[in-house]
């Protein structure tokens, strides 16, 4: 760890020294995991558009992918298994290079609007099962693999995190003149490697969303 993070601040390795302080869970919280979806968390699922993976490599260096498209589109293939569609990206395959070399994986699933979450932690394999690709296909355009989730753990996740962020209130959003650019960041991170302006990333970022979303 980066000396920064030293001892000058209290960095923390023991986190039983820090029950005096913070306290343990109460039987709400510890008691909320189960090991298989029950016909509520089938529901949430169904009705989630949004999704975030986190996975690692083989040396534990961590990746966290967002994933979205129309509700439902993680398929449920029964309560313990559910297969999410690789849809086309950037081509990196950052999660896919995780899975194959580390299956575990955890999942937060998010519904515009409700501030609680749903979360998922098991194993993950890559598959390109013809029955499942053919079932999660849009307009007719099948995805080339998908990612294979075995369940080990779910549960709920309370909404503080989104009451003090207001991700989902619009009263809290930036202005759209003040929201960061995109292809403006992108522009600066690829400058000493690829000669491209802030107006050509445009043009490839609206292109791909226009042209590359199945």
């Amino acid at each position: 760890m980066n000396s920064v993070f030293g001892e000058q601040l209290n960095s923390v390795e023991d986190l039983e020294k820090l029950r005096p302080e913070i306290g343990f869970p109460g039987k709400l919280a510890a008691s909320k995991v189960i090991h298989t979806l029950d016909p509520l968390s089938m529901d949430f699922i169904r009705k989630c558009p949004f999704i975030v993976l986190a996975t690692s490599d083989k040396e534990g260096r961590c990746d966290a992918s967002p994933r979205g498209d129309e509700p439902g589109f993680v398929y449920i293939v029964d309560e313990k298994h559910l297969f999410i569609p690789e849809r086309p990206g950037n081509k990196r395959m950052d999660s896919i290079h995780n899975i194959l070399v580390n299956p575990q994986i955890g999942i937060i699933f998010m519904i515009p609007g409700l501030e609680e979450t749903f979360r998922i932690n098991g194993k993950a394999c890559v598959s390109r099962d013809p029955i499942l690709l053919e079932r999660t296909a849009v307009n007719g355009k099948l995805p080339l693999l998908g990612i294979g989730v075995e369940l080990e753990e779910c549960y709920m996740h309370c909404a503080k995190a989104f009451k003090r962020s207001g991700l989902w209130t619009p009263a809290q959003w930036l202005p759209k003149e003040e929201l960061p650019s995109a292809p403006k960041i992108i522009a600066a991170h690829v400058r000493e490697k690829v000669e491209v302006s802030e107006e050509q990333v445009r043009a490839s970022l609206d292109e791909s969303y226009t042209l590359r979303l199945y």
